[in-house]
């Protein structure tokens, strides 16, 4: 199989799957080597982008997808009559962030940051495929455990986790910044001149 073969293959392959797909699973099942697979994927990505076609290639972590350029998405919303999904709710952006930030987190750690039931939200998150359940702790109970999907990568667009922005700095308050500085005073004790009685 030449160059210009292997490259439609992979083409072909992307359009059937119609989902995100692991790029070592992709290598295995045609024998490829990991390292063609990746200049095949570049040479894919570069074709698209040049002439400017109505899909790309995304890059999702360790997987890829063929999808429609966001620019089309109301004409393909006009030919499918799909209806917009509802926009994420505030507490929904809230649960997410503490997820994409923390994960693998649990129910109980999410509501103990936000202070309330995020029942429903984790609920809708799922649903929307934003998240997914990642297993089971291993304590009393075995509560689940939670993570962000390939969509909401995609959704984001973004192509891993190490894309998301920085955390901003917690202020620090008077009473921390005090507990700080006596920390600072009881480790590293100022040295006090002494005075010497001449008489």
């Amino acid at each position: 199989m030449n160059l210009k073969q292997m490259l439609s293959t992979l083409e072909a392959v992307l359009f059937a799957v119609g989902e995100p797909i692991e790029r070592d699973r992709i290598a295995q099942a045609l024998e490829w080597d990991a390292l063609i697979l990746d200049q095949l994927l570049d040479t894919l990505q570069a074709k698209y982008d040049e002439n400017d076609a109505g899909v790309c290639l995304l890059r999702l972590d360790d997987r890829v997808q063929l999808c429609a350029r966001k620019e089309y998405a109301d004409a393909i919303r006009k030919v499918l009559e799909v209806k917009r999904n509802a926009p994420l709710s505030q507490a929904a952006f809230e649960v997410l962030a503490i997820i994409a930030y923390n994960q693998p987190v649990t129910k109980s750690f999410i509501e103990q940051i936000r202070g309330v039931d995020c029942s429903a939200v984790l609920s809708s998150l799922l649903q929307k495929s934003l998240i997914e359940e990642r297993g089971r702790l291993d304590l009393p109970g075995r509560p689940l455990i939670y993570g962000t999907t390939p969509d909401f990568l995609r959704v984001f667009c973004i192509s891993s986790l190490d894309e998301l922005p920085s955390l901003p700095e917690h202020p620090q308050t008077a009473e921390e910044k005090n507990e700080e500085k006596e920390k600072n005073e009881a480790e590293n004790p100022t040295d006090l001149p002494q005075t010497v009685d001449e008489n």
